[in-house]
């Protein structure tokens, strides 16, 4: 019996996560493996969201104009460059659906953002994957691998799941490289966390360059990832076409609600930055005097080298009722990622992988 065909480069999609849930074998678990925030979303955005439940008969209708004013003011923007969706993932999939045609061609740094090749997939696009430099991307493997195919150079900065980022120097190297109808697109979901002094925010780029959008998400710093809320700001031109291809009602009324009330409450975001960056210090410190090989991050998770034992550290941290993450891509078959948590959480995780490097003695 013939069936319907789907288009040929979603055949090409793969889980580009590895695991599971917890199941049944240990409660409460310790949740390390999502990058959500360990603290949780501002009270004042928890309130908002309590009040706005007794709405959601309604649909929130043109949710752009309640939500880009609010995020504009916020972060000093003209709140006309900016679309906002149903988390980032949403708007970088409207990206690769409005530019990327089949025999075009998307290119990324092979041990970055996993997901990323399936946006091109999912428009029988191609996906080019140059190689980084000790997972950090590469500026010029990027140019290198620059053809007249190429429509989107896609830039995670910082990057997951391995933390490391460029500095603004390198992007801007990389986007003056770039002919005008190519388009830079930074996912900037974790830039709230970075505290390296040659970085530079990917907004002050796109404010000035004609093909440059810049993404972020209201899932990692401000602690509503399942509230879904993600912004992209860049050229007006380019926000029309991604605000053409969306969804009619992108936002619930709950999310929208709690993002307007967690813009306000910045006092929160900051304790959660200086507590995340203390915690990655001590993290690490304490990972790296047990032999292990903690990658330098710039975010809210570290990504931890263990020859050969990634996949039964994993299961042993289960087994203890932690949850951490591993990855499909063949670079990271040794490598293990920890979401950062509250002290006690991290506490607890170094004590069962330092439980598990002494059974394996």
């Amino acid at each position: 019996m013939s069936a319907p065909t789907p288009r040929p480069g979603t055949m090409q999609i793969k889980a580009h996560m590895l695991g599971g849930d917890l199941g049944d074998e240990r409660a409460p678990a310790i949740l390390l493996h999502s990058n959500e925030s360990a603290y949780g979303a501002s009270p004042n955005a928890l309130e908002a969201m309590r009040a706005a439940v007794t709405e959601t008969q309604r649909y929130l209708e043109f949710p752009d104009r309640l939500m880009c004013p609010a995020i504009g003011a916020a972060q000093g923007l003209d709140p006309t460059k900016i679309a906002i969706g149903y988390g980032s993932d949403d708007l970088l999939a409207r990206v690769a659906r409005a530019y990327l045609a089949p025999g075009d061609n998307l290119i990324r740094t092979k041990n970055g953002y996993l997901k990323v090749p399936n946006y091109a997939f999912a428009n029988d696009a191609e996906v080019v994957s140059v190689p980084d430099d000790n997972l950090v991307p590469s500026v010029d493997e990027m140019l290198a691998a620059m053809n007249p195919r190429t429509r989107i150079v896609y830039l995670a900065n910082p990057e997951n799941p391995a933390g490391t980022y460029l500095s603004g120097q390198e992007v801007r190297r990389l986007h003056a490289a770039l002919p005008e109808n190519v388009l830079l697109v930074l996912d900037c979901a974790y830039e709230e966390y970075v505290d390296a002094a040659d970085y530079e925010p990917g907004r002050v780029l796109a404010s000035e360059a004609g093909n440059v959008i810049v993404s972020h998400t209201f899932s990692k710093i401000y602690g509503l990832a399942g509230a879904r809320v993600g912004w992209v700001f860049g050229p007006r031109n380019i926000i029309n076409v991604i605000h053409k291809v969306g969804v009619t009602f992108p936002l619930t009324t709950v999310s929208a609600a709690a993002t307007l009330a967690a813009l306000e409450d910045q006092a929160h975001i900051r304790m959660v930055r200086s507590e995340n960056a203390a915690q990655r210090r001590l993290v690490a410190d304490q990972l790296s005097s047990m032999g292990l090989k903690v990658v330098p991050s710039q975010t809210n998770f570290l990504l931890v080298h263990v020859p050969g034992q990634a996949k039964a550290l994993e299961d042993f941290l289960r087994t203890q009722g932690i949850l951490i993450r591993r990855f499909a891509a063949p670079a990271y078959a040794d490598y293990i990622r920890i979401t950062l948590g509250l002290p006690g959480e991290n506490a607890s995780c170094l004590r069962a992988i330092g439980t598990f490097l002494d059974r394996q003695a």
